[in-house]
């Protein structure tokens, strides 16, 4: 009989291992790490220990991105108050920034606002180009890439050749007013695959405190 044959056998016959309890007992099988052969009840044990082994190493896994995320909420939260009780534009400028390289260790952030009442001589208010504007707009959601969108490249001055992952999030209150952009030199930074939830968030509390400077529309 043919390996497969046997299997099919028993599985469709369990009271076999009742009828034949002994034989069941008296056998023996390779230990599955090597050395000495040993009974099937022995190997079931081992193989219910790898089991837990397994679930234990996927617990110890929930628990540390729960951990994990537990801290991106806490930098997150700190920074949305930071950004609600900024006095003045400065300030808020300020504290995105800084909070964004300090807490997130973000090493390159750009911004770009095309609302009304903008201050024409900051970085953030320079003429975004028609097409980066209707790339904001379209986005329903924030997008990370390892390239460069539109050209948004040219918005981090030296060496924009050198960023090699992006992440894009549009500012809305409730029609698109803006773009902030996430780059790093590391191209694991952000990627296409990762989940945007926080990116979300931090796109909610950025468009939040910076409409109330300016008039949208």
């Amino acid at each position: 009989m043919k390996s497969e044959e046997v299997a099919r056998y028993l599985k469709e016959r369990p009271e076999f291992f009742e009828q034949y309890a002994d034989l069941v007992a008296g056998m023996h099988i390779p230990h599955p790490h090597g050395g000495r052969a040993i009974s099937i009840s022995e190997r079931q044990i081992l193989s219910l220990r790898d089991k837990n082994r397994a679930l234990e190493m996927k617990l110890e896994e929930l628990i540390q991105t729960a951990r994990d995320n537990e801290v991106v909420d806490e930098r997150l939260h700190r920074m949305t108050v930071a950004l609600t009780g900024a006095r003045d534009l400065e300030v808020l400028r300020h504290a995105l920034y800084f909070n964004l390289r300090e807490d997130f260790a973000v090493p390159h952030v750009a911004l770009r606002l095309w609302a009304e009442g903008g201050e024409a001589d900051l970085a953030e208010f320079r003429e975004a180009s028609a097409e980066a504007r209707a790339f904001a707009e379209a986005l329903t959601s924030p997008q990370c890439s390892h390239q460069a969108m539109a050209d948004t490249a040219e918005w981090f001055g030296h060496d924009p050749e050198q960023l090699r992952s992006f992440a894009y999030v549009a500012l809305r209150q409730p029609d698109t007013f803006g773009l902030l952009v996430l780059a790093s030199e590391d191209p694991q930074r952000f990627y296409p695959e990762m989940g945007t939830h926080y990116l979300r968030h931090l796109g909610d509390a950025v468009s939040a405190a910076f409409s109330r400077y300016f008039r949208i529309g």
